[in-house]
């Protein structure tokens, strides 16, 4: 069972930037697809970003494209969104999510496509 805990979540004024972390408890191999989804109180929840295990394939959300880049280290178990520009619309519970694909393209950024979950880390943007 791949455990995903998420971390450098926090207050930050709109226009700057977080980078949230993700560490995984398990081989990557078991989660070769990561990703990111956030949901905001009483809105659904919503892809951000995927990556596959090899640092390439990534996908977006057409909202934070040239905003937010996803990285991963897998040396490290770790998985990364550097996120710039921040709205306050973007004020969220941020969640980091894995699941194992057979091939390298990880699958779009729904819900239901995604195994492992984290528990979140909270994101709050300021005007």
């Amino acid at each position: 069972q791949v455990q995903l805990v998420e971390s450098g979540g926090g207050s930050v004024e709109a226009g700057g930037s977080l980078k949230l972390s993700c560490v995984a408890s398990a081989y990557t191999a078991n989660y070769n697809c990561m990703g990111w989804f956030r949901q905001a109180p009483g809105k659904e929840r919503e892809g951000v970003a995927s990556i596959n295990n090899y640092g390439f394939n990534e996908q977006y959300a057409d909202s934070v494209k040239g905003r937010f880049t996803i990285s991963r280290d897998n040396a490290k178990n770790t998985g990364y969104l550097q996120m710039n520009s921040l709205t306050t619309e973007e004020t969220a519970m941020y969640y980091c999510v894995g699941v194992g694909v057979r091939d390298m393209r990880c699958p779009p950024l729904l819900p239901d496509e995604y195994q492992y979950w984290g528990h979140g880390t909270q994101v709050t943007v300021s005007s």
